[in-house]
């Protein structure tokens, strides 16, 4: 009789930031207390996050390499990779041959595909990065950009209007159509009532199309797209379908920031995990989900 090991591992490639709550800081807690075992692979280390007024950078472009080879000689292998911030083309090209390397046929990739927010790059990117960028997403199973990322990733004008369902809908297949199997858009304003906001998906499987809206709280906490990316992520490793997990990674960012809301709190260092990482054994309180026809 042949025993298998059911302990999941995830190849983590994103930064690793001293203070706040984001990257590896919210990538390890979270997927861990999913039960799943994170192994990292650090593109950087920060003294804190970008968005703080001064932070020191150390680039592991190098040592990603070495690491990389040195896990390719002890023939490791993983059931997922995930990858975030990248800090250089030259990095997208390094996560592209981890890939190559170890994805055997059932290993699932998901790639958040960091280029820019709020209509604009953000700084030190350029086009040769949103054409790295584009190549990457060929490999993902699952991408979830924002919706800023969604345009430069089709290399199309963003529109200042609000968006309709049949629009969106349109967005998300041009992106699978590219290669990966599940697109989520995040980020997303509701027509007419600024203090919701919305998630779109797209499932090429079954062909069908999500959404899920829930209250805007004004208030900005940064990683909180790591950290409903790696509940996506920790979801479908275990099992969960793909509105399920669009539930469960929506409803557990909402619990985030509520539970921190109130604090006399430094919202640069990002939602309080520690506050509802228990929140993640929990079933689904209430399913919102909606399918679009």
């Amino acid at each position: 009789m042949r025993l298998f090991n059911q302990s999941k591992k995830v190849a983590a490639v994103h930064d690793l930031s001293g203070v706040g709550h984001v990257s590896l800081m919210a990538v390890i807690p979270i997927l861990s207390s999913m039960g799943i075992q994170v192994c990292p692979l650090p593109t950087a280390v920060l003294s804190t996050h970008t968005q703080y007024p001064e932070y020191t950078f150390l680039d592991l472009t190098d040592e990603m390499r070495r690491m990389t080879e040195c896990w390719k000689h002890l023939d490791f292998t993983f059931d997922a990779f995930y990858t975030g911030y990248l800090g250089s083309p030259a990095q997208v090209q390094i996560v592209e041959d981890l890939i190559e390397h170890f994805k055997r046929p059932d290993d699932l990739v998901v790639v958040d595909p960091v280029l820019g927010d709020n209509g604009r790059l953000y700084k030190g990117f350029g086009e040769e990065m949103i054409l790295e960028m584009r190549r990457l997403i060929r490999r993902a199973d699952v991408i979830t950009p924002n919706i800023t990322e969604v345009f430069l990733l089709l290399d199309r004008p963003q529109p200042e209007e609000a968006l309709s369902d049949e629009c969106l809908k349109e967005l998300l297949k041009a992106l699978s159509d590219q290669g990966p199997e599940i697109v989520i858009a995040t980020s997303v304003p509701v027509t007419d009532n600024p203090h919701m906001t919305s998630v779109y998906a797209y499932n090429r499987r079954g062909d069908r199309y999500w959404k899920v809206t829930c209250p805007y709280l004004p208030a900005h906490y940064p990683g909180t797209g790591d950290s409903f990316t790696s509940v996506i992520t920790g979801s479908l490793m275990q099992g969960d379908s793909l509105p399920i997990a669009l539930d469960r990674a929506t409803q557990f960012i909402l619990q985030g920031i509520r539970a921190t809301f109130g604090y006399e709190y430094n919202n640069m260092d990002g939602i309080m995990l520690e506050k509802v990482l228990h929140n993640l054994d929990m079933p689904i309180q209430s399913c919102s989900y909606e399918l679009l026809e």
